[in-house]
């Protein structure tokens, strides 16, 4: 990486950025998929400053006891601390963990990146809402001692559910509305999610798939709805809508398929347009919500068991290209040759897997 480290200096020269630091990750056999993931986030920079301050502020070596956040912060920190900008470094504590706490990512087999990153930001939600409880109880406990015995029983409102940094950054709400075509009542329900997976269709784009994710649906024969109103099975409409756009939109396209026929997962690498800037219109608020592509989790290979990820990255307006130990530079127009392939069959098996999108913030003019 030396030789790749110095070419990577010498093509940002004085534009290297201040204080930023562009790193490969050693790759333990198999775990080019955490890798890939693990650039992503770490170049979503709202992400890794708000774990960094976290880690700061926790750090209890004493007693703390490690976990995936702790080793994610850890490694994060490593990179952003290194003397020299670019380098090669090895996520060995990270991986040890992941391996000991989820037996799925154990084997030497092919991984899913989408599924590393849905389990991630889970296991990361999960310890710090445990966190959370747990100062909580303390505090209680600190407060009775002070208040002396109680005999009152607090039964009050139900709690809100606790909103870590990590939802601020992931956490959007889908509303699932559904109309009975018999008296016209609207039913919403409203669920949250950290990452939107979308169907997938040959030559098309990440808004039309946005536009079919939200296309109306009808239900009838057995798949009719229980209307409360006319407390029967009615025909229904559904759909479904993004009510509260999230800072950091991840996209997961669907590119591997179950075939019935043949009785097995195939890879879709079908062509699907995603655009440096989205503009979300399928919200029920009526404004906009626009975003900026920053960085590309790219599936390499032509079927589902095996093949390889790398990732793309945006960083300070320059794109850079990660496969494990490797870091270089690309121009942003090459960041279209990972649409996917127009043909059936083509050479090109390097696909878009995974997208992140972060927010703008539009200044609103008067």
């Amino acid at each position: 990486m030396g030789a790749a480290g110095s070419k990577l200096e010498k093509a940002l020269g004085d534009q290297f950025p201040e204080g930023e630091r562009y790193f490969g990750l050693e790759n333990f056999g198999n775990t080019c998929y955490c890798n890939s993931v693990l650039q992503a986030l770490y170049f979503c920079v709202p992400f890794r400053e708000q774990l960094l301050e976290y880690y700061s502020n926790n750090k209890n070596p004493a007693d703390a006891e490690e976990n995936l956040l702790t080793c994610l912060a850890d490694l994060f920190l490593q990179i952003s601390s290194q003397k020299k900008k670019t380098g090669v470094l090895a996520p060995k504590r990270f991986v040890q963990r992941l391996k000991k706490q989820n037996e799925i990512f154990r084997s030497y087999m092919h991984q899913d990146a989408h599924e590393f990153l849905n389990y991630l930001l889970n296991e990361l939600v999960d310890i710090l809402e445990k966190e959370a409880q747990a100062t909580k109880a303390d505090q209680e406990i600190t407060q009775k001692i002070a208040n002396g015995p109680t005999s009152i029983l607090s039964n009050g409102p139900q709690k809100e559910p606790l909103i870590t940094w990590v939802h601020k950054n992931f956490q959007g709400i889908l509303t699932n509305e559904t109309r009975c075509l018999r008296c016209e009542t609207v039913t919403a329900r409203d669920e949250t999610f950290l990452d939107l997976s979308l169907d997938i269709e040959q030559n098309s784009s990440i808004t039309s798939c946005l536009k079919n994710f939200s296309s109306t649906e009808t239900l009838n024969a057995e798949d009719k709805f229980f209307c409360d109103k006319c407390c029967s099975l009615q025909e229904a409409q559904k759909r479904m809508k993004i009510k509260k756009p999230p800072q950091i939109l991840v996209i997961h396209l669907k590119r591997f398929k179950y075939i019935e026929q043949l009785g097995r997962y195939k890879k879709l690498s079908y062509r699907v347009v995603f655009p440096l800037e989205l503009k979300l219109s399928n919200t029920v608020e009526d404004a906009d919500a626009e975003y900026s592509l920053f960085a590309v989790v790219v599936h390499v290979g032509s079927g589902p068991n095996h093949g390889h990820y790398v990732s793309l990255v945006k960083s300070h307006n320059h794109w850079l290209f990660f496969d494990d130990e490797n870091v270089e530079m690309i121009d942003e127009s090459a960041v279209q040759t990972f649409f996917g392939s127009a043909q059936e069959y083509s050479s090109n098996t390097d696909h878009g897997y995974i997208l992140f999108y972060e927010r703008l913030i539009v200044s609103s003019t008067s």
